[in-house]
């Protein structure tokens, strides 16, 4: 029986971005089968307020779980797994919506993400200087979850802070309603909440931030049961999700990641042999992992922690089990882009053409900057035009709010050159990030060889997040092999197994390391932005 054909499995992973939900389905070799998106509403009420709703969100990953499914035997999944934002979501003790706004709309019970309403909150934090902010590079970010949890006490205690019975980050609120399961994912709780692999919660913090509530309640609203991701939940899919994902009720589900998170595990695991990296045949610590999407991240892990004042971590066995993981990276990168080459001028003209020619407004400019580069690499275009990226606060190494975008360089031309051109400025600016720590993205990765200080190549695996998102319903699933003597025999797979497995290389790309010297003069100006900003600062500031 031995030269039978391995019986197909397959898996479905459910990534919940900033403005989609997308739906994966792998199979146990990795090869990605289908994928399907649906957009989620957003709301923003006032400026630095991000909001969502949960049942949006979880109808959306209702619809994209039903497309990639059709048409396969559902007896033939093995395993489900959820990734998402950091974003909070409230219920109350019998699990319904509570609102997050002075509006009183309890539809929209979701804190996103990117949401800045909690600054007091986390500067007052900050100061106390307790010792759990070692671990998150000795400054809290006003995205986790202390700050906005501290602003629901202090601006909406009678609508929603006095009725709340559930404080969940939105992967794990997926996994709950897929499983009616309550326990918390590892991922999200020592990355966004203070809460330590190690010691657990510590009561010394929450009482000293006027958060004393979670302690005498033995922390059952924000979580007493935490789990490491890809931990198969409860008896699985229940019967009622079953049928609103289109699925088969018992079917395995993973305790969830953060959604950059499980773009890392995608990444930092993949089998790299043959590819002409260097870190082939290195351990996994030599690793880097840059996540695009709304946000860039830069994620990395270490045998040992490690503390560097301004990046996130260390946190241990958030992402890969048995290691610390460090984060750096930038807040709202790709929503950066957007926002740029969307306010120009030019952008009509920039729309009808892509449209013209079916492709992306980024795939346009990506090709419109290979027409006006004349002789010259495509990165001197900016040789005259500078941006500090930073128009939503600086995430890290810098850890301050109060940054703000600057762009140096503008000329009263507003033709499509010159967008493209701000465009390609804007990339750089963002890539440059990493020296201190879908289509848009490619003209990224390719900046982002200049900038990175040790032997170059980038892998560039396509649509790694898709397929990341399946690595974890892979770990509690049984992957079933073969038949023999009329008996199905099992193994199940460890999280570098599935890693390794379902991470696939899909390009190469090397520099041109004739031209650093360029990007050397570039960075050089880049430190130079945040220094002039900060003197200014001074000035307005001064008597």
């Amino acid at each position: 029986m031995s030269g039978e054909e391995e019986p197909r499995s397959y898996y479905v992973g459910v990534d919940v971005g900033t403005g989609s939900v997308r739906a994966a389905l792998v199979d146990q070799r990795g090869v990605l089968l289908a994928f399907a998106d649906q957009p989620i509403k957003k709301w923003e009420p006032q400026f630095n307020h991000h909001e969502q709703s949960s049942e949006d969100i979880w109808a959306a990953c209702c619809v994209v779980t039903k497309k990639v499914v059709q048409g396969i035997d559902l007896n033939q999944i093995r395993g489900l797994g959820f990734d998402a934002t950091c974003s909070l979501v409230v219920l109350d003790k019998q699990f319904r919506p509570l609102p997050v706004n002075h509006e009183g709309d309890s539809h929209r019970n979701v804190i996103m993400w990117l949401d800045h309403r909690a600054v007091s909150q986390v500067h007052r934090i900050n100061e106390t200087k307790h010792s759990v902010l070692q671990y998150v590079g000795g400054m809290m970010s006003v995205e986790m979850q202390a700050p906005k949890l501290l602003w629901l006490k202090e601006n909406l205690r009678e609508t929603c802070w006095d009725k709340a019975g559930h404080f969940f980050d939105l992967p794990d609120f997926l996994s709950w309603k897929a499983t009616g399961v309550t326990a918390r994912s590892l991922c999200s709780l020592v990355c966004k909440w203070t809460y330590s692999a190690e010691k657990g919660w510590d009561d010394s913090f929450w009482k000293m931030i006027g958060l004393e509530d979670f302690v005498a309640d033995n922390y059952n609203k924000i979580g007493n049961q935490v789990l490491p991701p890809g931990t198969s939940l409860g008896s699985g899919l229940t019967p009622e999700a079953a049928k609103e994902l289109g699925l088969r009720p018992g079917v395995p589900v993973a305790a969830s990641l953060i959604d950059a998170h499980a773009g890392g595990l995608g990444v930092i695991g993949a089998d790299v042999r043959g590819h002409g990296l260097i870190c082939e045949g290195q351990p996994v610590t030599s690793r880097l992992a840059v996540i695009c999407g709304t946000s860039s991240c830069h994620m990395g892990i270490s045998k040992d922690p490690i503390f560097v004042p301004g990046v996130w971590g260390p946190y241990f066995s958030a992402m890969v089990p048995g290691f610390w993981l460090n984060e750096g990276g930038q807040s709202v990168t790709g929503k950066l882009i957007d926002h740029l080459v969307q306010g120009h001028p030019a952008f009509p003209e920039l729309q009808a053409k892509a449209t013209a020619r079916c492709q992306s407004i980024y795939a346009y400019l990506n090709s419109h900057l290979d027409l006006i580069k004349k002789a010259e690499p495509v990165g001197f275009l900016t040789v005259d035009l500078h941006v500090w990226p930073d128009f939503h606060g600086n995430r890290s190494p810098l850890a301050d709010l109060t940054l703000k975008g600057m762009v140096t360089g503008l000329k009263l031309s507003q033709d499509l050159d010159d967008l493209a051109i701000l465009y390609l400025a804007t990339v750089q600016a963002i890539a440059a990030c990493l020296w201190s720590c879908r289509k848009r993205w490619s003209l990224f990765l390719w900046e982002l060889l200049f900038w990175v200080p040790v032997p170059p190549g980038i892998s560039l695996l396509c649509r790694a997040g898709s397929r990341a998102f399946s690595i974890l319903p892979q770990v509690p699933a049984t992957a079933f092999r073969r038949q023999r003597r009329g008996r199905e025999t099992c193994t199940s797979l460890t999280t570098f197994e599935a890693m390794a497995r379902m991470s696939k290389v899909g390009k190469v790309v090397f520099p041109r390391l004739e031209d650093k010297k360029y990007y050397d003069k570039k960075y050089q100006v880049f430190l130079k932005l945040v220094e002039h900003q900060k003197e200014y600062s001074a000035i307005m500031s001064g008597d």
